[in-house]
């Protein structure tokens, strides 16, 4: 017989700072987590209700939230997914086949996964994919380290003109012109704002 092991689910934690900040909520109300973990937490026993309550607060005052829904669980670990794998790997893997990288780690069909996100979120999850690579583009493009062809390359887009039909689709802007752009500073948005 294996004992269950606690855990909750965390809403908005999408970069290591995150992962601080929410072991630091945990401290604060004297719970010292098995592991923290980007949108999870494994926990050595249940929380009583007033350290729920206690953490609820903690976490809303960050701009996190606790997920107790079993579908916005896995809707938050799909985006969680897509953000770690597109904006914290190096080398980010150019050849990755998101429907079956996605089936292999959440251990669901994609026809699911892709249905509900697409319910859920109000686009489609490679729409969604989509523009968190076109976030991390602006990223590149902002820091201007590499050419738009190794950004092409970097981010598994075939070309270069794929890449700006898609950029500029979606964020309005050739990559050139949002380069030359003075309000590229103020263009790039918080991971988890991205839908």
């Amino acid at each position: 017989m294996t004992l269950e092991i606690p855990q909750l689910h965390i809403k908005n934690m999408v970069c290591p700072r995150c992962v601080m900040v929410v072991r630091q909520a945990f401290e604060q109300i004297g719970v010292e987590p098995l592991s923290v973990d980007l949108g999870e937490v494994k926990l050595k026993k249940e929380l009583s209700g007033d350290e729920l309550k206690q953490l609820d607060d903690l976490l809303a005052k960050n701009g996190f939230e606790r997920i107790d829904d079993r579908k916005v669980q896995l809707l938050e670990k799909i985006k969680t997914l897509v953000i770690d794998t597109i904006h914290h790997r190096d080398p980010y893997d150019t050849n990755i086949q998101w429907s079956a990288y996605l089936s292999d780690q959440l251990h669901y069909d994609y026809n699911y996964l892709s249905s509900l996100f697409s319910g859920m979120a109000g686009i489609t999850l490679e729409q969604y994919i989509i523009r968190q690579k076109m976030e991390k583009v602006k990223e590149f493009l902002f820091y201007d380290e590499l050419s738009v062809k190794e950004i092409a390359y970097k981010m598994g887009f075939s070309s270069v003109a794929h890449l700006s039909n898609q950029f500029k689709k979606i964020i309005g802007l050739s990559p050139t012109e949002f380069k030359k752009s003075i309000q590229h500073t103020q263009s790039r948005k918080s991971l988890d704002q991205i839908i």
